[in-house]
């Protein structure tokens, strides 16, 4: 999926484009999902694909949304993220290129993994929003 960011301003609001554009991040404990436990689908905010399962959803303290495992192991792709002074492993949508957060090996069984994933890049559809037709309703910017 290729838009010039001018496009990409027109779709994101200003937080979400901060984030997912420039590789942003929101501060811990602030972001619409930190505590969510609604079940559904979390999608990516820039794109709609589908990234994390609520049933995957764990409470890791850190204040951001955290997953110990992809919905779609092919719908993010990691990159290394040398930034901060840290060395850490970033995590994007692999269809948009998104920023969606960073990885960890610190996350619960069965996979060891932390999915830390802001907020503002997620868009959550909650189960028996989707249309009959299989995609998500209109998702909320």
């Amino acid at each position: 999926m290729v838009k010039t960011e001018k496009e990409w301003r027109e779709i994101l609001m200003p937080q979400q484009y901060h984030i997912a554009r420039e590789k942003g991040t929101e501060p811990p404990f602030s972001g619409k999902y930190w505590r969510t436990k609604s079940p559904g689908a979390y999608k990516c905010v820039a794109c709609g694909q589908d990234l994390f399962d609520s049933k995957n959803k764990f409470d890791s303290g850190t204040g951001w949304p955290s997953f110990w495992k992809a919905l779609v192991e092919e719908h993010l792709r990691t990159e290394t993220d040398r930034s901060h002074r840290k060395v850490r492993t970033e995590v994007l949508c692999s269809r948009c290129g998104a920023h969606l957060g960073h990885v960890f090996n610190d996350g619960p069984p069965p996979t060891g993994l932390r999915y830390c994933i802001n907020s503002a890049a997620l868009n959550l559809v909650e189960r028996g929003e989707e249309k009959k037709d299989g995609s998500p309703t209109k998702l909320s910017h």
